[in-house]
């Protein structure tokens, strides 16, 4: 039987979303493709008229999910909004549903165990919302210290076991962020 191509397509993104709500939620090498396909309903058969490799999956994965995280994040912000986007990240929803946010905090030990072409597709959406807060922030290296801060916060507190240190992480980097954005006190 054959499908038309909006099947293939809708398919292919019911593919995408539930594999990376699924590296996002548990690691992306955890899961193989029978897995993967199984959780939309096929066969592992069918994930090979997709994506020629696993590989090529989570380059788009990686290429996709930042882009989102820059759509978030990034260039429509001014410094209010900038800090309203910082305290829903440093967030204990963010915490607690790493399938529903950011995949840097989720899969940044994995891209970086990537090769090179994943590396660089990460590098180039991440130094993009890098430029995207300098530009708000005034500064190219506080631009990049808070973007480590951040998601350096959410991996330590996802590492934690009680809520209440998660919790004492979260606040500690967002208040330190906070005073880095205001500047010196005169």
């Amino acid at each position: 039987m054959r499908y038309s191509s909006g099947h293939k397509l809708e398919t292919k993104e019911k593919l995408l979303q539930s594999s990376a709500v699924s590296a996002k939620k548990s690691g992306f090498s955890t899961v193989g493709v029978d897995g993967l396909m199984k959780a939309i309903g096929l066969s592992g058969g069918a994930f090979y008229s997709h994506f020629s490799s696993k590989d090529e999956l989570f380059a788009t994965i990686v290429e996709r999910e930042l882009r989102q995280s820059l759509e978030r994040l990034g260039a429509e912000q001014d410094r209010e909004k900038l800090e309203r986007c910082l305290k829903l990240y440093l967030s204990m929803s963010h915490v607690e549903h790493p399938e529903t946010g950011c995949a840097l905090p989720a899969l940044g030990a994995e891209i970086a165990r990537s090769d090179m072409k994943i590396r660089l597709q990460a590098e180039h959406w991440i130094c993009r919302l890098q430029e995207s807060w300098a530009d708000i922030l005034h500064s190219d290296s506080l631009a990049w210290a808070i973007l480590s801060q951040c998601i350096g916060a959410l991996v330590v507190a996802r590492m934690l076991a009680t809520p209440d240190t998660q919790r004492r992480v979260l606040k500690s980097s967002y208040d330190e962020i906070g005073r880095q954005i205001a500047g010196p006190v005169a």
